[in-house]
């Protein structure tokens, strides 16, 4: 894949990337030279607001695309105005993710298609529609997955049966798509604490006790890591890298 050295620099379409962990990558990849192409679903105003940011840096660097990631009929849409955009497309970062309470006796329908639908349904089938463009540029993929998906989160089973998904899609892609494509995984831990409060200060406090580092992770090792999988990592294709700060090791 291109690099911030080369003289055409590569484009990248990440998924959520208004907010949180996703403006985040946003910002350490187009610092990284990467043209950049933000997915929203409904955070339009900040969506655009990070694109003007961006694009103040580097004009004509960034620019925004709306889609709902639970409709798979209209990604390979997505795709086209992307590449319609851009020229061309050399990575993918599924970040957009859902993220809420399942316990036994309260799933229904709607929990399905929001959960699976963002964090497995929505990556697969926009890989598959990006995939003919990634070959071409010889390009990558990079998942945000959890830790989670290999130790469930007690009273979160679908989400976490969503993200076991995608760490599994993962691997099989990174089968499926090479050699031209590489696919990797960024499994995070305690990074950023949910926005609905589901985790109050005491359950905070056990998470970082529990956690070897002992102290919670910040958006940018997340990003930092994207950052090398899509960059700097040539020969790494089919792996998932916990970014925990050891938390996996006590679960």
């Amino acid at each position: 894949m291109s690099s911030a050295a080369d003289s055409t620099p590569p484009v990248v379409l990440i998924t959520g990337a208004a907010k949180r962990v996703g403006a985040r990558i946003a910002r350490e990849l187009h610092r990284a030279g990467a043209g950049l192409l933000l997915h929203y679903r409904s955070s339009r105003g900040q969506a655009e607001a990070l694109a003007a940011e961006l694009d103040a840096e580097r004009p004509g660097s960034c620019s925004c695309l709306q889609a709902d990631l639970c409709d798979a009929a209209a990604l390979p849409a997505l795709v086209a105005a992307a590449i319609e955009r851009a020229g061309r497309l050399d990575a993918l970062v599924n970040n957009a993710s859902s993220f809420f309470p399942t316990p036994i006796g309260s799933i229904d329908e709607a929990a399905w298609n929001e959960l699976i639908g963002s964090n497995l349904k929505g990556p697969l089938f926009l890989s598959q529609a990006a995939a003919p463009h990634l070959k071409a540029a010889g390009g990558a993929i990079v998942n945000i997955t959890d830790i989670h998906a290999e130790w469930p989160l007690k009273n979160y089973p679908l989400y976490c049966a969503a993200k076991a998904g995608l760490l599994g899609l993962t691997r099989a892609l990174a089968l499926e798509l090479a050699p031209e494509v590489r696919v990797n995984a960024v499994a995070p831990g305690p990074i950023a604490w949910p926005e609905d409060g589901a985790f109050d200060a005491e359950a905070r406090a056990e998470i970082v006790r529990r956690t070897p580092l002992g102290r919670v992770g910040d958006p940018a090792d997340i990003a930092r890591t994207v950052r090398f999988l899509l960059f700097d990592a040539p020969f790494v294709t089919g792996q998932v890298i916990n970014v925990d700060g050891g938390r996996s090791t006590r679960l």
